[in-house]
């Protein structure tokens, strides 16, 4: 038999046994790493249409309100900073 007796290899099987187990862990592990890459690249998906959707929207016009009160920010700004 080599240089492994029978009794090596009940021990080496009963290593793995209690690693691996008989139930597929492996196999689940595997699915749930399979899981976690495709949620991965779903998320960069979506990054990029949202960076394409941005990329693509028109600049707008700044509202008068919206003015006089950036207007009104950078006067307090300017009051605090001396």
């Amino acid at each position: 038999m080599g240089t492994f007796s029978i009794w090596h290899w009940l021990v080496v099987l009963v290593v793995v046994l209690v690693l691996f187990g008989g139930g597929g862990k492996i196999s689940r592990l595997m699915g749930d790493f399979g899981k976690g890459l495709k949620s991965f690249k779903k998320g960069m998906k979506e990054d990029d249409v949202a960076e394409d959707d941005a990329a693509k929207e028109a600049p707008r016009a700044i509202d008068s309100d919206n003015a006089e009160t950036a207007d009104a920010t950078s006067e307090k700004d300017k009051a605090a900073n001396g």
